[in-house]
């Protein structure tokens, strides 16, 4: 079998990037649309799976420290749901690295 000459591997190698650059952006595409719901005394929040924040209820109930509290407590929380989530998105791809 001959050998192919190096500039043609080198092309190959370049094609296979950008297919893997396409299928990472059609990933990360997809990520926006995962979202988590965390909901503690009636503080709630939704973030997406670009780790945006899309929702934030208060409830008026509390005093501004247990809100402040709480909501960071579900900010926490959503966090690492989303990222749980994404790392499992991307393991079940099956784009390799």
């Amino acid at each position: 079998m001959p050998k192919q000459p190096k500039i043609l591997i080198y092309k190959k190698m370049i094609f296979d990037n950008f297919k893997k650059i396409a299928e990472l952006k059609k990933l990360q595409d997809s990520f926006k649309k995962e979202k988590t719901k965390i909901e503690k005394r009636g503080v709630e929040i939704v973030m997406n799976g670009n780790f945006e924040v899309e929702e934030v209820k208060l409830n008026w109930e509390l005093s501004l420290q247990d809100q402040q509290e709480i909501l960071k407590q579900c900010l926490n929380e959503a966090r690492d749901t989303i990222q749980k989530t994404l790392a499992k998105v991307m393991m079940n791809s099956g784009i390799g690295f």
